[in-house]
């Protein structure tokens, strides 16, 4: 029986991303008008999981959100209890999951289903003791690689005012706080790779 057995995940063709535009690593243009069409009741579906994860022709929505306080980076090991076996041991600097039909109780639809998955994702899988902002900087794809050829990463911002962050799940191991420099210099090949393009354009940019 698959690990997935019973899931189902929000899914776009890939044929959208293509009329969107096709790219590889981070945009930062274009992001309201992309999010509207990726967000549209009319654009995207439910899929089950397991056949979504071998299935290149559509992309899993997938919100990625990056913790920030000051000039640290919130990061984690990817533990042996998460969904994706082929991220584990990786580090990681983005927090977040799937969509799935639990997210459309109580009538919602498009961004409401969206952004009530982003808090669900984030209540379950973190304790987070400290005022926070959050915003949509980019998008995220790359194809060079099984995991990412069937997910599109949405990358939230998220700005904090302190470091008072606990991790609730096991999946979510030695949770902590490091500088952008550190990230990007000694410890970058030990970044997933979604990781690794958010750093780099975090670091390139100086994202204020």
């Amino acid at each position: 029986m698959s690990k997935y057995a019973g899931e189902e995940v929000l899914v776009v063709r890939r044929s959208l991303l293509e009329e969107i535009g096709m790219f590889h690593g981070i945009i930062t243009e274009g992001i309201d008008a992309a999010m509207a069409r990726l967000l549209d009741p009319q654009n995207h579906f439910f899929l089950d999981r397991g056949a979504a994860e071998d299935d290149p022709s559509h992309k899993q929505l997938i919100p990625y959100c990056v913790f920030r306080c000051g000039d640290q980076i919130l990061h984690y090991t990817r533990g042996k209890s998460g969904g994706e076996s082929r991220l584990h041991a990786k580090i990681s600097v983005g927090v977040g999951g799937h969509i799935n039909p639990i997210d459309t109780g109580n009538g919602r639809v498009g961004p409401e289903a969206y952004f009530a998955a982003v808090t669900r994702e984030l209540e379950e899988e973190l304790i987070i003791g400290s005022h926070r902002t959050t915003r949509i900087i980019a998008l995220l794809n790359d194809d060079s690689n099984p995991v990412g050829q069937v997910h599109l990463g949405v990358v939230h911002l998220v700005d904090l005012e302190n470091t008072d962050v606990q991790s609730r799940e096991d999946a979510l191991t030695d949770l902590a706080f490091t500088p952008l420099a550190i990230l990007r210099g000694e410890m970058f090949d030990r970044l997933e790779t979604w990781s690794q393009h958010c750093i780099a354009h975090l670091a390139d940019t100086a994202y204020a």
